[in-house]
């Protein structure tokens, strides 16, 4: 167990790496049905909440996180009224999406609701919207709840997720994109977190053919940078429902957006999908490969 002054330390045994963070308190540690959450007070990044030994964000740096969830896929659809987000547990994403006017429902589903409690103690901020009346809090099984949505009946799905371990396996599979797509109209859009493309390249491009695979016409990842989290550089993909609905960015709109941000804006949404050479090669021999298989 940490003290004070002492470091909360996430090492990444398989790329010889870590990413420590000075802890001036513990401010809170419970053991759910699901995982073990941990809160602590930190020197320089306020706020850290750990799930399972590893960082879920601190209140410094999750604007950069949040923000790319949601307002990339928002301002890419011609107009989202329905949204659903998968996980999510701390709602600073929620809170996000609850910006833009267009929203006129958003639910969200989260397995464990420790998550949420522990966000309303430590990081008020993010929470600040859920009593949004548009807003539906669902503690349950996510992938049941996409499961037994009506067809149709979503225009974006955001799935902010932990990582493929544990509960969230599940959320990184071809049959939980079919049903995603299922439960989307046509021009929809599924995006969702995707780890760090120095790290977890194989992560990206098996969800890249696992979407492509569960009807998907397109899909693209964003880059962006993320301190905490392992390499600092992190990616959402995004997964478009029928021909060009990734195509458009309403960049008018983004640009006369009546909130403030404090990463995104429309130059940061274009820049952002733009592609590493490494990235590029990788992704496009994956397909490839994936398309020779499939003949």
């Amino acid at each position: 167990m940490l003290e004070p002054n002492e470091w909360f330390t996430e090492v990444v045994e398989d790329e010889g790496s870590a990413f420590s963070l000075k802890v001036t308190e513990k401010l809170h540690e419970e053991q759910t049905p699901y995982q073990l959450i941990e809160v602590y007070a930190t020197a320089g990044f306020g706020n850290l909440m750990v799930i399972d030994g590893f960082v879920m964000l601190t209140s410094r740096d999750n604007f950069l996180y949040h923000e790319m969830m949601s307002h990339p896929a928002l301002f890419t659809h011609p107009h989202p009224r329905r949204v659903c987000v998968i996980g999510g547990g701390d709602c600073g994403t929620l809170r996000e999406v609850l910006k833009h006017d267009s929203v006129e429902s958003v639910v969200q589903i989260d397995i464990d609701e420790g998550v949420t409690l522990a966000a309303e103690c430590f990081f008020p901020e993010l929470t600040a919207s859920n009593e949004d009346p548009r807003a539906r809090l669902l503690f349950e099984d996510g992938i049941r709840w996409i499961q037994e949505a009506s067809p149709g009946s979503l225009d974006l799905i955001i799935v902010d997720s932990t990582d493929p371990v544990g509960p969230a396996v599940g959320l990184f599979t071809a049959d939980f994109y079919a049903d995603c797509a299922r439960a989307l109209d046509q021009g929809g859009i599924l995006v969702q977190q995707s780890e760090s493309p120095l790290y977890h390249m194989h992560i990206l491009t098996d969800m890249h053919i696992a979407m492509r695979a569960a009807g998907f016409g397109d899909t693209r990842s964003l880059f962006f940078p993320q301190t905490v989290y392992p390499s600092g550089w992190m990616t959402a993909t995004l997964a478009g429902k029928g021909d060009g609905a990734l195509d458009g960015v309403r960049v008018a709109d983004v640009r006369a957006k009546p909130f403030d941000t404090q990463y995104y804006n429309a130059e940061i949404h274009q820049a952002a999908l733009a592609q590493p050479e490494f990235f590029r090669r990788a992704l496009t021999a994956a397909l490839e490969t994936a398309q020779t298989a499939g003949g």
